[in-house]
């Protein structure tokens, strides 16, 4: 079996497929080599997404992830008393939910690396002219979140991986390194342009490149073209898919 990375998020791993998105990216990079699964789901939060961890990744799976990115955050974040209060988290809720996803990918596989994403920064003007392209006058006259919260849980995730050990991707810190993040990054204050993906994969690319999933050194799960003969196929196949 190929080996399986996961990604595990909420409408920013959900999107990662479509056109320059970080997760199509990946899946490129890892072609004839391991499976990349995309387990976004638009508009949870953690607390949510505990629901899904046995019904997505069952204990007794018989080919458990081999690596796993968790990308929650922008979701819990939300403000109480604003339009998007009902996806708030409390930050300390936030980070354990977080620790019982890990523990529970642990258990599935005490092998697997889990890799941690903190939720990207917001641009807080962004999301208002998004809302009110949307929908207007009855668009929210208060943002539903702000970079600041957003960057409190983002260190809840850091500190969380540090403390188990674990890698991790600051991406709130990471995108506000470049002068202009706000539009070049996000498209609605929030969501990834094709430059903020491109930021996600190059981090995730990062991580990976140091272990043993690392898809230069990872080989592919069959022979190429260019070394099969057309008179003896199978030799070809053997070397390299010996149980065909």
């Amino acid at each position: 079996m190929r080996p399986q990375i996961v990604l595990f998020g909420d409408s920013i791993t959900e999107q990662s497929f479509r056109l320059g998105g970080w997760g199509a990216a990946l899946a490129d990079n890892y072609t004839r080599k391991a499976d990349i699964l995309n387990r976004g789901y638009g508009g949870y939060n953690t607390r949510w997404a505990l629901f899904l961890l046995h019904h997505l990744f069952p204990l007794d799976a018989p080919t458990p992830p081999d690596a796993v990115t968790i990308f929650f955050g922008a979701n819990d974040a939300a403000l109480l008393g604003r339009t998007s209060e009902r996806q708030h988290v409390p930050l300390e809720e936030y980070k354990e939910n977080l620790r019982k996803m890990i523990q529970h990918f642990k258990k599935c596989s005490p092998s697997v690396l889990v890799l941690l994403i903190t939720p990207p920064p917001i641009d807080e003007a962004g999301r208002f002219e998004y809302a009110r392209s949307q929908y207007g006058d009855k668009a929210m006259q208060l943002p539903e979140r702000t970079n600041e919260v957003a960057g409190e849980y983002a260190k809840q995730c850091v500190e969380l991986a540090k403390e188990l050990g674990l890698p991790s991707i600051n991406l709130w810190s990471k995108m506000q390194e470049t002068e202009g993040w706000q539009k070049k990054f996000l498209r609605d204050g929030l969501h990834l342009t094709p430059e903020g993906n491109a930021i996600v994969h190059q981090e995730v690319v990062k991580v990976l490149t140091e272990t043993s999933l690392s898809a230069t050194n990872m080989p592919s799960d069959a022979p190429h073209h260019s070394k099969i003969d057309g008179q003896n196929p199978e030799k070809a196949f053997q070397l390299q898919c010996p149980a065909i």
